[in-house]
């Protein structure tokens, strides 16, 4: 009996042994596919339609389908953490056909048709072919094998007879954070190769993710399923395929003009030429590559090599196919951006009078503000925009543009060819500013702004997948910073000490010497009197006053007792300083003060400029002053 229960035990161990050994070769034989994305992409927070790395899966084991036999299909779902954004390239209204792409065996082009890439070959068992399929369900994907596994060579499209190997995704209006490939023939690779999925061209809506910590990039993370009519295993579906960081950092510098001083004149009139005092308007990289040209290169018109899987070209636009033929699609070119970066100033609070000029085309600069990169930006509207576009301006151009201000606001948008990958890269902008003032022009006062943003803008319908939304788009997050302030022409001074107390008076004099020999445009102005003191008896100082009209070549001459012309009040009793603000550029002032009649005591002294020296004409030069006006203080 001890004996038969020893033998059921070894029987039983054995059925165990053998249990397990069935299922470890069933799981060895399994359809298995490690998901990696291995080269996330850092994307710009500002972006809307931002390419996202690809999703690869690497494939191993199951059954490869028999000769003569349909490929089991299968459904392949992605969804992302935000919206996705890829363009939805099917003809017609409501065709959710989309530019993302699901690559078989990443297939080669058997013409790549351009020097980008100069090296790349095709990996081991890659198909040489690119031929497409809309996996909707309703197209003809389904495919029979007739030389064994495996997708390549032949010379249908789609149908029985093809081995279709590139797939558009579909897109649910309703989910907009996922895409979809219906039926797709999956054939399980065996135990002998690998079968690589790669899922290329899908942009997300990184604008619409909530800012990480400060030092903690936001991530897009990508989730992968798979079902149909085989069992095929995923690990680690969900990867990580983008970081996204703030792209772009813009910088103005700023600087006063004065109302009366006539600005740039040679831009008005000849419109060439680089002019001193130009405004600085910076946009620079908040990591190298966020700059992007349109894309890589283009052989013939509507043939772009960009057509090679895994390869990073740092361009606006994604995987580009060779043959574009093949799929279902109309004029729009799967994969293609319409321009490269786009970088918008808009100047906000621009006065009647004012002109503004920018040059036409702008070498990008290094990290250190000096050294050429090779990138260019072309003035958008002047040489042409966006794909096709010639790379090199046309002989003669002008390197001055002025900008078209419509009410108060000018906008001024530059495309980016050419960008260094490796480096951040500066777009320096010189801002002109131009205005004449005469007897019949005279521009109007006030501070100008301007805002850097990434362009162009995304509306609110355009944050979705879409058919017509351009790519590159973005949000608008930065606000305005001042640029420029055009100030009314006036002269400051300050008389430290008057009186009219004790037997002693004092008496003022105010000359508008804008009138001279040397063809200074004659200004007329008010000039305001501001007290600042005591009256005798412990009265209150007397209010300030403004004097009537001044012009050019007259003086404003008082005393404190008895006032003077241009309606000057008299203040007796008064004791102080006064400030006089001239509505003039150039003024100059005396004080005299005496006992009563000048019988026994007199001093007079000139009055302080409070204004500093001009040295330029063009900006508001360096050096002490209280004011911020310009003016002259010869001989104070």
């Amino acid at each position: 009996m001890v004996d038969f229960r020893k033998l059921l035990l070894a029987f039983a161990a054995a059925a165990l042994l053998f249990g397990l050994g069935s299922s470890a070769n069933a799981q060895s034989t399994a359809f298995i596919c490690n998901a990696t994305a291995g080269n996330p992409h850092i994307v710009r927070s500002e972006g809307v339609a931002e390419l996202v790395g690809d999703l690869v899966l690497n494939c191993t084991g199951g059954t490869f389908t028999p000769a003569g036999t349909l490929i089991p299909r299968s459904n392949v779902q992605i969804s992302l953490n935000t919206n996705v954004t890829s363009r939805l390239t099917g003809s017609g209204s409501g065709n959710p056909a989309s530019e993302a792409l699901l690559a078989i065996d990443e297939p080669f082009p058997t013409n790549n048709g351009g020097p980008f890439p100069t090296t790349a070959t095709p990996v081991t068992g890659a198909a040489t072919t690119q031929l497409g399929c809309v996996a909707d369900g309703s197209h003809a994907c389904s495919d029979v094998i007739s030389l064994g596994w495996g997708f390549g060579a032949t010379s249908s499209y789609n149908g029985s007879a093809g081995h279709p190997n590139i797939f558009q995704g579909i897109v649910n209006s309703s989910i907009p954070n996922q895409i979809n490939w219906q039926g797709v023939p999956i054939d399980a690779p065996g135990t002998t190769i690998n079968r690589i999925l790669r899922i290329t061209n899908v942009r997300a809506n990184a604008c619409q993710l909530t800012p990480g910590g400060s030092l903690v990039p936001t991530t897009i993370t990508e989730l992968i399923g798979v079902s149909g009519s085989e069992t095929i295993i995923i690990n680690n579906p969900l990867q990580t395929v983008a970081l996204a960081e703030k792209g772009l950092f813009g910088s103005v510098s700023s600087a006063t003009y004065q109302q009366c001083n006539s600005l740039n004149t040679s831009l008005l009139s000849a419109k060439g030429g680089v002019t001193a005092g130009a405004i600085s308007l910076s946009a620079t990289e908040g990591f190298a590559a966020a700059f992007k040209g349109p894309v890589a290169f283009q052989v013939a018109a509507g043939v772009y090599a960009q057509n090679v899987f895994g390869i990073s070209y740092n361009t606006e636009s994604g995987f580009v196919p060779y043959l574009v033929g093949g799929f279902d699609q109309t004029s729009t070119v799967i994969g293609l951006a319409d321009t490269g970066t786009e970088v918008t100033f808009t100047i906000t609070g621009v006065g009647a009078g004012v002109s503004l000029f920018v040059p036409s085309i702008v070498n990008l600069v290094g990290p250190d503000g000096v050294t050429l990169t090779g990138g260019t930006a072309f003035l958008v509207g002047t040489f042409g925009s966006g794909i096709g576009t010639s790379f090199n301006p046309p002989a003669g151009a002008s390197t001055q543009t002025q900008v078209t201000v419509v009410g108060t606001t000018a906008s001024i948008t530059y495309e980016i060819f050419h960008p260094d990958p490796n480096i951040a890269e500066t777009l320096n902008v010189g801002l002109s500013v131009a205005f004449i003032n005469s007897s019949s022009t005279v521009p109007a006062t006030g501070t100008s702004s301007v805002a850097i943003n990434f362009a162009p803008l995304s509306t609110s319908t355009q944050n979705v997948a879409s058919a017509s939304a351009p790519i590159p788009r973005f949000c608008q997050p930065y606000g305005p910073a001042a640029a420029f302030t055009i100030s009314p022409c006036t002269c400051n001074l300050l008389f430290p000490f008057v009186t009219n107390i004790a037997g002693f008076d004092t008496g003022v004099a105010l000359a508008n010497t804008t009138a001279d020999p040397y063809g200074t445009v004659a200004q007329t102005g008010t000039v305001i009197l501001n007290y600042y003191g005591t009256t005798s008896g412990g009265g209150a100082q007397p209010p300030a006053f403004t004097t009537s009209a001044i012009t050019g070549g007259q003086e404003l001459i008082f005393t404190l007792s008895n006032g003077g012309n241009f309606g000057v009040p008299a203040t007796p009793g008064f004791e102080g300083y006064i400030i006089a603000q001239a509505n003039f550029q150039y003024c100059h002032g005396f004080a005299f003060i005496s006992d009563v009649g000048a019988q026994k005591l007199a001093e007079g002294y000139l009055a302080i400029s409070l204004d500093i020296p001009v040295v330029s004409t063009v900006s508001t030069p360096a050096g002490l002053n209280r004011t911020g006006n310009g003016g002259e203080n010869e001989g104070h």
